[in-house]
């Protein structure tokens, strides 16, 4: 009897276990000092001239997500949206960026960007 109220334990702890890290892969936990963070969306005004993909590694929460979109929103003519399970930024642009424009604009953020090309 003991042993069956020690299983059903254990299996209620690894249930919420499980969910926790589905919120965490889904970038719904506070991993990384933030919960549920809501940045509003940089709105461009003009045509957009290119997009680039920037691969970036670190991200992990909805925190770091904003972080990032924050940052890269930061340079001129240009936005930023994040997809936390590709770990990309897709960054649409109305004048041409370089890419060390990109790379200074996540400088000492604590992300690494592993590659920057152009959306085909």
């Amino acid at each position: 009897m003991a042993t069956a109220i020690v299983g059903i334990l254990v299996l209620v702890a690894l249930f919420f276990a499980l969910k926790g890290v589905v919120k965490h892969w889904r970038g719904e936990s506070s991993c990384c000092g933030g919960g549920d963070v809501k940045v509003p969306k940089k709105k461009l005004t003009g045509t957009i001239v290119e997009t680039k993909i920037v691969d970036i590694e670190g991200m992990t929460c909805g925190h770091c997500k904003a972080r990032v979109e924050q940052a890269l929103d930061t340079i001129d003519g240009a936005a930023a949206e994040v997809n936390l399970h590709r770990n990309h930024a897709v960054v649409k642009m109305t004048r041409e960026v370089s890419d060390d424009e990109i790379r200074r604009a996540l400088a000492g953020s604590g992300y690494t960007i592993t590659g920057i090309h152009i959306k085909g």
